[in-house]
């Protein structure tokens, strides 16, 4: 068998999904050469994982992909809610939860929105992008095996199409392979949690006279709690394109077999509540709600994200969005350690963050299935925690009370009981809108390719300090005045306090990551902030 070498490259991903992909996005942005092995020969075409909560869109934003990713998603736009009822026909219906952003109190909290883009349809504005940015994703091509040593990682892929043999010699390599992860397996990194929570039947059908019946109730997903014919509708297109999640249960003895076209045909009916609906049935795949939590993230030099590193009921979409996160986490990290301006150890405070808040997502999304009564789940009684209770918190409010930030609150919550957004170290830093004199923007515009010192007007020793901190710092280090003073570069709107929301006083600072979380913040003025900055940035980046 051929087996060719290719020289060294930063970074290998392993797997093609939307964690790989926006991984790989992320860090084409950062200017950091990568190669993307997937064994499949294209992105996905079923549609599922379609719910991006308005953190991930922050970070797509960023990325310069939200305006098509909207576009992808256009189709679903209108579409809010989760109805709940025995049939469609039927009186017995309850909205969950109408809308997801009720009031529009979001706009305080974030320049984004909730994003409503089936997998099928997001994952191709992805490897687009990320090609765009000089990507090397490759289809149809299967790890192997790979290899650690002190200075790299050895990666054996194969050519599917060819059976062509390669090794990529890797500074590090990124596991976005799935819940069922060779790479963890082959490292034996064993997992924690409950384990499997209920197993589903994804059936895509065809019905056009479905959109009827619907009218103009156009959910998200409707729970069909027929007790005979039980089950989640989605719509795909509003008109004749559906999906309907079936309860499966391979404990009983069920196997796919059974899922026969004339029996989801007969479900689907029955469930619905409309006898002689037409169906062509289009397709079916089986999945997997379970909640497990890896016992470590970090292996050397290999890092597991997404679905390798957890796994959560997708009630929520919890689990691809904290994916997603888990890659915009370990980027700017890698990024940072790769160009000189990191030591390694920072790369060490990607588990220590990310793993805590995948130990108390999948919990939320657990208990949000229970909420939901979703088909196929027997939760025990009192799993539940109160319909939609906290959900914003988990989605744009966790914290990292430990890991690349200086000086965090030690009582500092990973998931608050209510928002918190006002300029702690650990949290994401609030988000404000700004004029400069050509444009504007929201202060979370300015976080993603360096670190950014934020002062108000009366910040001028800050802003010297960084000055002469940037002109020998390793990194990127980019400071903005806020105020409506001459010397400010940025004027907030609508008369807001730079220094209120940052929770500062006028003469203090806030260092924000390039993942837009506060490193650290001073209140107030001190007497040598360049020796305090310096000393800041030194234990963030681990520079010991």
């Amino acid at each position: 068998m051929k087996t060719t070498v290719e020289n060294r490259v930063p970074v290998v991903i392993v797997g093609g999904s939307l964690v790989g992909l926006s991984a790989s996005l992320f860090l084409g942005r950062l200017g950091v050469g990568h190669v993307l092995v997937e064994k499949h020969s294209d992105t996905s075409r079923h549609p599922r994982g379609r719910g991006n909560n308005v953190r991930t869109m922050e970070l797509y934003r960023a990325a310069g992909v939200e305006r098509r990713i909207r576009e992808a998603a256009s189709v679903l736009a209108g579409n809010h809610g989760i109805l709940q009822a025995a049939s469609l026909t039927g009186d017995d219906q309850e909205w969950l939860f109408r809308e997801m952003d009720p009031g529009g109190g979001l706009a305080r909290f974030s320049p984004a929105g909730w994003c409503l883009c089936s997998q099928n349809d997001l994952e191709p504005v992805l490897l687009r992008a990320a090609r765009e940015l000089g990507g090397d994703l490759r289809f149809s091509t299967e790890l192997l095996s790979f290899d650690q040593a002190p200075d790299g990682v050895s990666v054996l892929v194969k050519n599917r199409e060819t059976g062509e043999h390669t090794t990529l010699h890797a500074d590090y390599l990124i596991a976005a392979d799935g819940p069922r992860s060779p790479v963890r397996e082959r490292l034996g990194i064993g997992q924690t949690g409950p384990g499997d929570l209920f197993h589903n039947v994804s059936i895509t059908f065809r019905a056009p006279g479905l959109a009827e019946v619907v009218g103009d109730r156009l959910f998200i997903a409707c729970y069909l709690t027929n007790p005979e014919a039980d089950g989640a509708l989605l719509p795909v297109d509003n008109r004749e394109h559906w999906v309907f999640h079936a309860p499966w249960h391979p404990e009983r003895g069920e196997t796919l077999e059974d899922f026969t076209d004339q029996r989801c045909v007969r479900h689907i009916r029955e469930a619905t509540g409309v006898p002689g609906l037409a169906v062509e049935i289009t397709g079916k795949a089986p999945w997997h709600a379970a909640e497990r939590v890896a016992e470590r993230y970090v292996d050397g030099r290999v890092f597991l994200a997404g679905d390798s590193a957890h796994e959560m009921s997708p009630t929520g979409a919890f689990g691809s969005n904290t994916g997603i996160q888990d890659a915009h986490n370990l980027a700017w990290k890698l990024a940072a350690v790769l160009d000189g301006s990191a030591g390694p150890g920072l790369l060490q405070s990607y588990e220590t963050e990310r793993q805590p808040v995948a130990r108390e997502t999948s919990a939320r999304a657990s208990a949000r299935s229970a909420e939901h009564s979703h088909p196929g789940y027997d939760a025990a009684p009192g799993t539940g925690g109160g319909r939609q209770k906290g959900v914003l918190t988990v989605a744009l409010g966790y914290a990292y009370p430990r890991g690349a930030v200086v000086d965090p609150d030690p009582d500092l919550p990973v998931v608050p009981a209510r928002m918190q957004l006002t300029g702690a170290p650990g949290t994401r830093a609030p988000h404000m809108w700004l004029r400069s004199a050509t444009s504007r923007c929201s202060t979370l515009d300015l976080y993603e390719r360096s670190f950014v010192l934020l002062t108000g007007s009366g910040g001028a020793p800050w802003r010297a300090a960084a000055d002469r901190v940037a002109a020998v710092c390793p990194g990127r280090l980019d400071t903005y005045a806020v105020g409506t003073g001459p010397d400010d570069d940025l004027a907030p709107e609508e008369g807001a306090d730079w220094a209120e929301v940052h929770g500062t006083t006028p003469d203090g600072a806030v260092l924000v990551r390039p993942d837009g979380f506060v490193a650290w913040r001073s209140r107030g003025h001190v007497d040598d902030p360049e020796e305090v900055l310096r000393d800041v940035l030194r234990r963030v980046l681990c520079h010991d």
